[in-house]
């Protein structure tokens, strides 16, 4: 079981239940060592932010699909050029893996160009 994830930084403050099936132990697994214990809540905070990224995405290519669908070319163009900033942003950051990037970027613009070419 790895220990990146273990305990939720939610579960730690107590503002969460700890999850119950086969995954998990009676006891929460925690390192004794404090520069571990630090490590967990790094690890937990940046798992965190990069769900944030992945997140704002998804929902930001929703919005240029709706915009392309609905056939608003000046929502469009601005919701296509917030997907790619974040994109950018996310890979520089290390969020998603460069090629992931790529092709989020790739098919955003084909979703853009199909509405153009009708």
């Amino acid at each position: 079981m790895p220990l990146l994830r273990w305990p939720p930084l939610a579960l730690m403050l107590g503002l969460a239940a700890a999850p119950t099936g086969p995954r998990y132990t009676a006891t929460p697994l925690m390192a004794n060592i404090h520069s571990q214990k630090k490590r967990i809540l790094r690890a937990e905070r940046e798992r965190l932010e990069n769900r944030r990224y992945t997140s704002t995405i998804k929902t930001y290519f929703r919005r240029l699909e709706a915009a392309v669908t609905g056939g608003d070319d000046a929502t469009a163009d601005a919701e296509h050029r917030s997907l790619v900033q974040t994109i950018d942003k996310a890979v520089k950051r290390g969020a998603l893996h460069r090629n992931t990037g790529a092709r989020k970027k790739s098919r955003a613009a084909r979703v853009r160009a199909g509405s153009s070419a009708e």
